[in-house]
């Protein structure tokens, strides 16, 4: 079995499964290369609207697995050993398509990453976080030093990393780290009526309007105007916004196929 499943269900959804249960889905040998191979195939894939990404087995992700092959080889080439990692972060990032990080379990150092990286973040019940790497003598990589001041603010996202405290899925609820929390047994149900609202949205409108809030923060109003009215004369020239006004009009429901 690969340590990285990608599924393909109906409507659109595609989901990203980290299959290594036996050490909490850490990444290991090869598993950046392919998490960064398979955003990039979601990517180009006209069949999938949206992305999930979890892990196996009551676990999200350890971030990368500090024992054995994996660890040896970061610290003879430890710079080296980074160039995957941060490929991966940017293939993440750089997805057009709506991502949602759906947690079970652990999700921890790049792991917790991972899931922040995602537009969406879903967590049920007993999901924990941490920003681990102070502890393990590490700093912050996959994103984290750009993700949580943008997410928490500056001297939150010092407090994080400095001290990598173990946050419960309310914790990170209530300081903006995750959009819901919600029973374990109903994760998978609402992240699937989540997904499938988006795949059934217009695709190319998401990909805009998320284009649009990724860049707001290195430029100012005016630039964030001018961004917006480019965004919205390729929308209004689009079958999909056709297709909107029309059943709109008609008082039914848009079937949207991305262009």
């Amino acid at each position: 079995m690969s340590d990285i499943l990608l599924e393909r269900g109906p409507n659109g959804v595609a989901t990203l499964t980290l299959n290594r249960p036996q050490r909490k889905n850490a990444f290991g040998p090869g598993m950046w290369d392919e998490l960064r191979r398979l955003l990039h195939e979601v990517s180009t894939n006209p069949s999938d609207r949206v992305l999930v990404i979890t892990g196996a087995g009551g676990a999200f992700c350890a971030g990368a697995d500090l024992g054995g092959v994996a660890a040896s080889n970061a610290q003879a080439h430890p710079l080296h050993a980074m160039v995957p990692v941060n490929a991966a972060a940017i293939a993440l990032h750089e997805l057009g398509k709506p991502t949602i990080a759906k947690v079970n379990g652990d999700a921890v150092g790049a792991g917790m990453n991972l899931a922040l990286g995602c537009d969406l973040v879903v967590a049920g019940e007993s999901a924990r976080f941490s920003e681990i790497f102070a502890r393990r003598g590490l700093s912050l990589d996959f994103g984290g030093s750009w993700l949580l001041p943008r997410l928490v603010g500056m001297h939150k996202a010092k407090e994080l990393a400095f001290f990598a405290d173990i946050l419960s899925a309310r914790e990170a609820e209530r300081m903006g780290l995750v959009n819901r929390v919600v029973p374990d047994a109903e994760l998978d149900a609402f992240v699937a009526d989540w997904a499938e609202r988006l795949s059934a949205s217009a695709p190319l409108a998401l990909q805009l309007s998320k284009r649009l809030l990724s860049n707001s923060f290195g430029i100012g109003l005016s630039e964030a105007l001018d961004a917006e009215a480019a965004a919205q004369s390729v929308n209004l020239v689009s079958e999909d916004t056709k297709e909107g006004v029309r059943a709109f009009l008609e008082k039914r429901k848009p079937t949207f196929r991305g262009r």
